[in-house]
């Protein structure tokens, strides 16, 4: 295979490779403090908001409910959508969760986030006890 077509495969294969980006809203149990967040991988990073895996702002507050969430196809779109989210006030984002999440239900059950996966990531944190799951 001549080093140009390959190159020029290897290129077609890396630009049109489907990538989704994810941005998120978080709550606590109360719904009374918010996080928004961006991700390619939505499973991974709810699950590690609901085993404390870093430290930081949703550790402090217990925020690990899953209430809201857009998927995007480019990463610059997502990222100027959690810009743009951060900007809003505590009202603006109240509206936008009850307008499709009226019972304020966490989704991680609906993205795919499971009991077993959670206690699973517990295990290799070595942790112990209730990881937040209540799949909605």
């Amino acid at each position: 295979m001549p080093d140009l077509f390959r190159h020029r495969l290897f290129l077609y294969v890396v630009l049109m490779k489907q990538h989704n980006y994810y941005v998120y809203l978080l709550t606590s149990y109360d719904n009374s403090v918010f996080y928004v967040g961006v991700t390619n991988d939505l499973i991974r990073r709810v699950i590690e908001h609901k085993v404390h895996r870093n430290d930081g702002f949703t550790n402090q507050y217990g925020v690990n409910k899953l209430v809201y969430f857009e998927t995007f196809s480019n990463v610059d779109d997502a990222i100027k959508r959690e810009k743009q989210m951060k900007r809003y006030k505590r009202l603006w984002k109240l509206n936008l969760v009850n307008s499709i999440n009226a019972e304020w239900n966490d989704l991680s059950g609906q993205i795919g986030v499971t009991k077993e996966m959670l206690e699973s990531a517990m295990q290799s944190l070595g942790q112990e006890g209730d990881p937040g799951m209540n799949p909605g």
